[in-house]
């Protein structure tokens, strides 16, 4: 039961930064240590940082994914992320944006550095790609094993288990790297590519 309120909890932490010009070097290594520093905090599930361009300035847009509302709140709080940012002040055009998202919404939100997501038909390719291959594949692998028992062979308990692989597969593993994957072409509609 616990473990269930724990799933149903996550929420993610979006950062945006966007970089001065002629800090880009510094803010990178500044940017290493924090992900590693965060990766290490209680409830801390995962972070996708997601590179792009805004008004000619490098814009890093930042996904951190935790189990729960506290879990984030403390790394939020903390005196140690509190120090981390002061010291990238100085190279932050616009100075440290947060927002509090749940856990699905940041598949396609960070894209777009105008804070509109991509056009649905893009969400909905990127989507099929990623469920597709689940529905076709999970089956074939729970099969052999729901056919051991009669209680897991079940329609219900089969579905039920199936379903959850998937959901969870998606959710916490396939999707957030099919959006970085897929970034250049989900934003190329609202975001020129820009060449240095």
């Amino acid at each position: 039961m616990p473990e269930s309120n724990r799933f149903e909890e996550v929420v993610t932490l979006v950062i945006k930064h966007r970089v001065k010009a002629g800090f880009e070097v510094p803010y990178e290594a500044w940017l290493r240590n924090i992900v590693s520093i965060a990766g290490q905090q209680e409830g801390h599930l995962g972070v996708d940082v997601i590179r792009g361009k805004s008004a000619g300035l490098d814009l890093y847009t930042c996904v951190l994914r935790f189990c729960s509302t506290e879990s984030m709140q403390h790394w939020l709080d903390s005196p140690q992320r509190l120090e981390l940012v002061n010291e990238a002040t100085p190279m932050l055009a616009d100075g440290d944006q947060t927002e509090v998202n749940p856990v699905n919404e940041f598949w396609f939100a960070p894209q777009a550095e105008a804070g509109s997501p991509p056009p649905r038909w893009k969400q909905a390719v990127v989507t099929l790609l990623v469920i597709l291959p689940h529905t076709l594949l999970v089956p074939l692998i729970w099969g052999p094993l729901l056919q051991l028992n009669a209680f897991l062979s079940n329609y219900v308990v089969a579905t039920f288990l199936i379903t959850l692989t998937i959901v969870v597969s998606v959710v916490y593993l396939f999707m957030p790297m099919a959006t970085r994957l897929f970034a250049p072409w989900l934003s190329s509609s609202t975001q020129p590519k820009e060449t240095r």
